[in-house]
């Protein structure tokens, strides 16, 4: 599964060989200005990204004809004033034939399975689903697949995959949060830009003074103090597919259409061979070409258990900063 921020970016991702894309979709141009949101945006996480409603019905009937998949992100927290719009834009687009939602909130979960029963909900990561029994509890809220949290190891989605037969869904490439499953606070704290509203400010990504008993400790070049590393789990595809996990997915709705293009192609070989019993035969060139289009620094991280050290080194607020080292340990 592909992130999709806009049409050069659902193209790419297309044509390099996605079985399925997620978006936000914004509110009805009728809808804007009514009781709700106050800015008007649709309820996903990425506020600044995303298609307009009424392109929607056009887009899912593009997707379809190419036997490709579109799951629409609704992965925000909803206030009571706003369930209204909530409802009507959940009929919406069951109405326009998206295959799946992606949900945070649980409530708009029950709510989704009340109006819309037809219509899939996946849990979001930001469920924080860590556990069997986290994934049992979001399919009694309606979801027939949860999103892993991004701090599991191999070992625990195994685990998870052999004590319930929901569907999982797991993170292989992009962006880590600094907070537990994306659910940070900093950002509201801070700026009054909640991320559990789509307006993440990225405080971790900002460079930071450490002081130890009171006194400045020289940091050099590691300053970036909350920003981890990409996540790039190219080489636990093969074990990934073994443990039978449903779908593996690409973060990165703010990304370009290049940054679509190479990753989904790279892990459409590698799911391939996966399923074929080849064995994966990514090449140093096209390592390379994953690290530079985008990285704060490519590793598996949690993927292969927990090590904070290796998470966060400091050095990577943005692209580039790391410089490229090969990611297959």
């Amino acid at each position: 599964m592909s992130p999709v921020g806009g049409e050069a970016q659902l193209r790419a991702a297309v044509e390099a060989g996605a079985d399925a894309v997620f978006f936000g979709v914004n509110p009805a141009r009728d809808q804007v200005g009514r009781a709700g949101r106050a800015d008007g945006a649709g309820f996903h996480a990425r506020a600044k990204v995303g298609f307009e409603l009424e392109a929607l019905p056009e887009i899912m009937s593009g997707l379809h004809a190419r036997g490709v998949q579109g799951f629409v992100t609704f992965n925000v927290l909803v206030f009571d004033r706003e369930l209204r719009q909530a409802e009507a834009q959940l009929i919406a687009l069951a109405e326009a034939g998206v295959d799946a939602l992606i949900v945070q909130d649980h409530g708009v979960a029950r709510l989704a399975q009340q109006i819309c029963p037809d219509l899939p909900i996946h849990g979001s990561t930001q469920m924080s689903i860590t556990s069997a029994e986290g994934a049992e509890l979001a399919r009694r809220f309606g979801a027939s697949r949860v999103v892993l949290g991004r701090e599991l190891s191999l070992l625990d989605i195994e685990r998870i995959a052999n004590q319930t037969d929901i569907e999982l869904e797991t993170f292989v490439h992009g962006a880590l949060c600094v907070s537990y499953s994306g659910q940070c606070f900093s950002s509201e704290a801070w700026g009054g830009r909640s991320a559990n509203r789509g307006q993440c400010a990225q405080a971790c990504r900002l460079p930071y003074d450490l002081f130890v008993d009171g006194l400045q400790r020289d940091l050099g070049d590691a300053r970036y103090l909350l920003s981890p590393g990409d996540l790039y789990a190219l080489h636990q595809v093969p074990d990934l597919v073994r443990i039978g996990v449903d779908c593996l997915k690409i973060e990165g709705r703010y990304k370009d259409a290049e940054f679509v293009a190479l990753t989904t192609a790279a892990y459409r070989k590698a799911v391939d061979e996966a399923w074929a019993g080849l064995p994966l035969s990514v090449t140093r060139q096209e390592e390379q070409d994953l690290e530079q289009v985008y990285s704060r620094g490519l590793a598996p991280h949690f993927m292969a258990g927990t090590n904070h050290q290796t998470v966060v080194r400091g050095r990577a607020p943005a692209t580039g900063a790391c410089g490229w080292a090969p990611c297959a340990a």
